[in-house]
């Protein structure tokens, strides 16, 4: 589960992915928030690659809420392992209170050492989709 933004709509065509020298482009961005750019949420359940997304106009433990209730509502049953990064809205009082009361969730962090797609990270999601398989959902 994460977060992107926030994002605007483009009204131009994006720049190729690769320059002639075989490195990724880096587009400028713009942080400032206009009433067009809005946060992105997602969750992916890696059973079956069934992807969950939603929009908010910021990113908070508001808008993290709702994914979370939005992915246990279409995971109705069994045990769920969210693995997520430590952002501070991840972490909040709203949100152990929520797991609290929901004690089939279980949030997972990515130790902050460790990125998605390093051998860390990846031993942590390895690790858990062990645990996991034929009895819980992994979002």
């Amino acid at each position: 589960m994460d977060e992107l933004g926030p994002v605007s709509p483009r009204t131009y065509p994006p720049a190729p992915g690769w320059s002639p020298e075989d490195h990724r482009i880096k587009a400028p961005l713009e942080y400032d928030r206009g009433t067009e750019k809005v946060c992105v949420y997602g969750a992916l359940r890696v059973r079956d690659g069934k992807a969950l997304t939603l929009s908010a106009p910021s990113g908070n433990t508001k808008e993290y809420l709702r994914l979370l209730e939005a992915v246990a509502h279409s995971n109705p049953t069994g045990e769920l392992y969210l693995i997520t990064d430590n952002l501070w809205s991840h972490n909040s009082t709203s949100i152990r209170e929520w797991l609290e009361n929901h004690p089939r969730v279980e949030q997972v962090f990515i130790p902050p050492w460790g990125r998605v797609g390093s051998r860390h990270a990846g031993g942590v999601v390895e690790s858990i989709s062990r645990r996991s398989l034929g009895r819980t959902d992994l979002c």
